[in-house]
């Protein structure tokens, strides 16, 4: 790279003040950052672009290794199920049908799951008024306005 340090800008900026002028100076600046701005916008763009084709090929390498594990894992499960059914085949043919058939147990029925909260209304009628006033149970629901005129402060004349 080239190594452009204080001292070489200042004799490049001198260069340029005589060769270009002090009228075109200020225009060609500009221009020179605009055409270097575009160049390293580019620059910065083919980077990004090589940075996603290595990570496309890094996750294709990731999937072909994926794929294969799950072939593997497939292919032992498959044989392991052949062996089960081929087992299972060979004991089924040496059953003898003298034998009397061994009666399955049914596992015990287990009644259904209820909500114990369905009931609540049923529940909240069933405890008394007197203990509904002590404790401070509502009993009716109040509207905004008359909640609002309940409990609005009393004021003294």
């Amino acid at each position: 790279m080239i190594d452009l340090g204080i001292s070489k800008m200042a004799l490049i900026g001198a260069v340029a003040l005589i060769v270009i002028g002090p009228e075109k100076l200020p225009r060609v600046a500009r221009t020179v950052g605009t055409l270097l701005g575009k160049a390293q916008r580019y620059v910065n763009d083919v980077k990004a672009e090589v940075n996603r084709s290595m990570e496309l090929d890094e996750l294709r390498k990731m999937k072909d290794t994926v794929e294969s594990a799950a072939r593997d894992v497939e292919s032992s499960i498959g044989g392991t199920a052949s062996d089960i059914e081929r087992e299972f085949n060979e004991a089924a043919a040496s059953f003898d049908s003298t034998d009397p058939v061994p009666s399955l147990e049914v596992p015990p029925s287990y009644p259904e799951y209820r909500n114990p909260r369905k009931k609540w209304r049923i529940k909240q009628g069933a405890m008394p008024n007197w203990y509904k006033a002590r404790n401070g149970v509502r009993t009716r629901a109040l509207s905004g306005a008359a909640r609002v005129a309940r409990y609005r402060p009393k004021k003294f004349n």
